[in-house]
């Protein structure tokens, strides 16, 4: 088999090709399908979906690599939407602070803390910030609308050379629709303040498509000073011709402000000063704007396909948090403001094209990334209730990077195939400080080889091996650092870029009738680890680092009504120097676990349940203090009132269990107390809530 390498949006699946003299038929097949039609969206559900999954075996190049389609996302409860990542088997999404903000990802033993080593893309932007104001890497996706998702991609591990930056743990790929089958409106009310309202839809225009959605939001949540979380939410698409040769044009726009509500010392919680939902600091908070405009264009060529996806995106924050309190500052309190306002601009040509070396068809593939940061204002302030005091430090930064990709995918024989290719990535970075002596250019290159080897089908069972180096970008003000802005100590730079290396031994499998099953053996090596620093709110170049696991993942329908899955992974991180400090990774996850029973077409009745399980981690380097696990029960009750309208009732945490989102351990120092003090410092999960929406079709 060989698996094409089309990454058009309009393609609503890859091509498998169960035999080499098929690849050209199979791209014809593909290019010939016309966009949008709800005919033909219907016809490819019923060729690669049973239930809610796609047909897994012969369609990827690791057993860690798939694709979640738009029913199950619509099947599931979300609490968030950035929560559409735990799909993925093997995610965790939760939050440490307000909802405004970036979520917080953990996946293969990492702390991945707001998307550091694990890239994200929507509709064909990426997601990531680098040389962010509150950490490398950056992920907020409090714009995604769950409901316009026309299907998730994701891979783990550096193995396949059209993934950069940022991709080290894995990467995932959110499309959105073209065209509605039918409109959307939904209004929505929960517990504590919750109140949603979307509408959605799709028509022709011109020689075209138009597709909008409007999302309206407001929630308090439980926290003693409310959340006050607001944001607006828009998405317009135009889209024009075939699977062959077409373009969409996307613009989207977004904004948010809310009142966080940081983690919390235990201490202040056990002694009553406040409650377990309290805070220290109610000013904390921040506010966001992202504003894109994209293009996406398409182009069948005599042996093949070239596409290309260009962007700009602005973007804007200011984030003020306190998570020491009164550690360094007695009278004002250390609340500080993370400023960061940027443009971006990317352009992202590929070919993919076919042909035969003797008896041998082979696919090639080949493009080009280039990024563009103009960051015009990254600062550090601090602040007394959103109030600027002094400047830590405010630089400017015009940060490049530019990746050159090729990959091979060479079929040897019906039953084993190999993709094999490398990039290579420059990085240019020019940093103007406030303070002069950090002010500097910096450049650095780095290459990546993969290679993947595929054995099978045989008796309806893949076996792959995969093999590949990445890397991260760091900081581009570590990159030119000489003095601490805080204390004017000599500092240490950091490199711009980071390697990785990166192995995986998996099985996929389909042979019992109804399950599809994967099992993954991986180990991925760091040069340079990325570390959330609590006391700080950011993310500091670390030590090198190893991580080993193991996954399992299975999707299982023994009736046409019932849908299983169940995702178990466990993983061991460590440092791998000989630091006295200890080798355990502060937030390092271990275990993981997702199950959920989905049963449809009860009369006018659907139920889906999930768990989740997400497993202790140590908090500091010598694993003397852990974190307590969790485990998360949801609920979606779904009713048809007739033919256009139905009903949804979502529970989270349906048994009301009191658990951690995530936890610190670091020094703070309470009003009143002599010197700082080390604690475990939480945001726990939200109790019980309930949220109603009546979802109509037109």
């Amino acid at each position: 088999m060989i698996r094409s390498i089309v990454n058009s949006s309009y393609y609503a699946r890859p091509v498998t090709i169960r035999s080499s003299t098929a690849v050209f038929a199979a791209l014809a097949m593909l290019l010939m399908e016309q966009p949008g039609l709800a005919q033909d969206s219907e016809e490819v559900e019923r060729i690669r979906v049973t239930g809610h999954y796609e047909n897994a075996v012969g369609t990827s190049d690791a057993a860690s690599q798939g694709n979640i389609t738009a029913r199950l996302i619509e099947a599931r409860p979300l609490l968030r939407p950035g929560e559409v990542l735990e799909y993925v088997p093997g995610v965790i999404v939760t939050q440490h602070s307000g909802d405004g903000k970036a979520n917080q990802y953990f996946l293969r033993g990492f702390n991945l803390d707001h998307g550091t080593d694990f890239s994200t893309t929507v509709a064909h932007m990426p997601a990531n910030m680098s040389t962010h104001a509150h950490g490398q890497g950056y992920s907020d996706l409090n714009f995604v609308i769950p409901e316009l998702i026309s299907r998730l991609s994701y891979k783990k591990g550096p193995y396949l050379a059209d993934q950069g930056d940022f991709s080290s743990a894995g990467s995932a790929d959110i499309h959105y629709q073209t065209r509605m089958n039918h409109g959307v409106a939904s209004v929505g009310l929960g517990s504590r303040g919750y109140r949603r309202a979307l509408a959605a839809n799709s028509f022709h225009a011109g020689a075209g498509h138009l597709l909008y959605g409007l999302e309206l939001f407001h929630n308090d949540g439980p926290w003693q000073a409310a959340e006050h979380f607001n944001k607006v939410n828009g998405v317009l698409r135009y889209s024009q011709g075939t699977n062959a040769d077409g373009y969409t044009v996307t613009g989207m726009a977004y904004q948010g402000r809310w009142n966080a509500t940081d983690q919390v010392p235990r201490r202040a919680v056990d002694s009553g000063l406040i409650s377990r939902f309290g805070t220290i600091d109610p000013t904390d908070g921040g506010r966001s704007e992202r504003y894109s405009l994209s293009f996406d264009r398409h182009k069948a060529l005599e042996n093949g396909e070239f596409h290309m996806d260009a962007y700009a995106i602005k973007y804007r924050l200011k984030l003020f948090s306190n998570f020491t309190y009164f550690a360094n500052d007695l009278v004002n309190g250390d609340q500080f403001e993370q400023s960061d306002g940027r443009t971006i601009i990317g352009v992202n040509p590929s070919w993919t094209l076919t042909g035969k070396w003797g008896d041998r068809q082979y696919i090639n593939a080949f493009g080009l990334n280039l990024r563009r940061d103009h960051i015009g204002s990254v600062g550090l302030y601090n602040t007394a209730a959103r109030e600027r005091l002094s400047t830590v430090r405010a630089d400017k930064v015009r940060q490049t990077g530019l990746g050159a990709w090729f990959q091979n995918t060479l079929q040897w024989s019906e039953t084993f195939r190999t993709v094999a290719g490398a990039r290579a990535d420059s990085y240019a970075a020019t940093v103007d400080s406030d303070l002069a002596a950090n002010s500097g250019s910096t450049n650095a290159r780095i290459t990546s080889p993969k290679v993947n080897v595929i054995f099978g089908p045989f008796a309806r069972t893949e076996y792959f091996f995969n093999y590949g180096h990445g890397f991260h970008s760091n900081d581009a003000r570590g990159t030119t650092i000489t003095l601490d802005p805080g204390t004017l100590a000599p500092a240490e730079k950091v490199p711009a870029l980071v390697k990785t290396k990166g192995a995986e031994f998996g099985v996929r499998t389909d042979i019992v009738s109804g399950l599809q099953s994967s099992l993954s053996l991986w180990r991925l090596a760091l040069a340079s680890e990325l570390v959330f620093t609590g006391d700080a709110g950011t993310t500091e170049a670390s030590r090198a680092s190893l991580r080993r696991g193991i996954e399992w993942s299975n999707r299982y329908i023994p009736r046409p009504w019932l849908i299983v899955d169940l995702d178990l992974s466990a993983s061991r991180a460590e440092f791998t120097d000989a630091d006295p400090a200890g080798n355990a990774i502060p937030g390092a996850i271990d275990k993981v676990a997702s199950f959920g029973v989905t049963l449809n077409d009860l009369g006018r009745w659907s139920l889906t349940g999930h768990l989740r399980y997400f497993g202790p981690r140590p908090l500091i380097e010598d694993n003397s203090r852990r974190s307590q696990s969790s485990i998360n029960f949801a609920l979606r009750a779904a009713y048809r009132v007739d033919s256009r309208m139905k009903l949804h009732l979502d529970v989270h945490n349906l048994f009301n269990r009191r658990a951690s989102d995530i936890d610190y351990f670091y020094a703070s120092r309470l009003r009143g107390e002599p010197a700082p003090v080390d604690d475990v410092h939480f945001h726990p999960a939200e109790p019980r809530s309930l949220r109603v929406a009546l979802v109509a079709s037109f």
